[in-house]
C-alpha cells in the first residue's frame, strides 16, 4: 500500500512539474525578441538611443555617491542625479520626439524635476542652482580654434 502511495505522489509531482515548470522554461525563450536593428528605425533613432544611453549611464554613475554618514545629505546626493537623469531624458524627448502630448509631458518633467532638485538642496542648506533653458537641439561640434590658440601663445611670450 505504501508503495502505491509513493508511486501516486511521484506521478502527481511529475504532472505538476510538466504542467507548471516546463512550459514557462520553454516559452520564456520565445517571449524575448531582439530589438530591431537601428538602421531599420527612424533616422533620428540612432542619435536618440546614443544620447539616452549616455544620460542613463551618467545618472547611474552619479547615483553611486559614497555615503557620508549624513542620511539627508546622502539622500539628496543620490536623488539629485536621479532627477537630473529624468531631465536629461526629457530634453532628449524634446530634441527627437514628435508626439506633442509627450513633448508637453517632457516639458513638465523638466520643470518639476528642477523644482524638486532645488527644494532638496535648500532643505539641506545647499544653494539651489539657477535654472537655465533646456537645450533641445544637439550640441554643435566645435572645431579647435587655432587662431585663438596662436594668439594666446603669442601673448605669453
Amino acid at each position: 500500500m505504501l508503495r502505491f502511495l509513493k508511486a501516486g505522489l511521484g506521478m502527481i509531482f511529475l504532472r505538476a512539474f510538466f504542467t507548471f515548470a516546463i512550459p514557462p522554461l520553454v516559452l520564456a525563450h520565445e517571449a524575448h525578441h531582439p530589438p530591431p536593428p537601428i538602421a531599420a528605425a527612424a533616422p533620428d533613432e540612432g542619435a536618440f538611443l546614443r544620447e539616452n544611453e549616455a544620460a542613463m549611464t551618467k545618472m547611474m554613475d552619479d547615483m553611486a555617491a559614497k555615503p557620508t554618514g549624513d542620511i539627508d545629505h546622502d539622500f539628496v546626493a543620490m536623488m539629485t542625479p536621479h532627477h537630473q537623469g529624468a531631465i536629461d531624458m526629457a530634453v532628449i524627448e524634446l530634441r527627437y520626439g514628435k508626439n506633442e502630448q509627450l513633448r508637453r509631458i517632457a516639458q513638465e518633467i523638466i520643470v518639476d524635476q528642477m523644482q524638486e532638485i532645488a527644494a532638496m538642496k535648500l532643505a539641506i542648506g545647499e544653494p539651489a542652482v539657477a535654472s537655465q533653458p533646456a537645450p533641445t537641439e544637439p550640441a554643435p561640434i566645435r572645431e579647435p580654434d587655432e587662431h585663438r590658440h596662436s594668439m594666446s601663445t603669442e601673448s605669453q611670450k
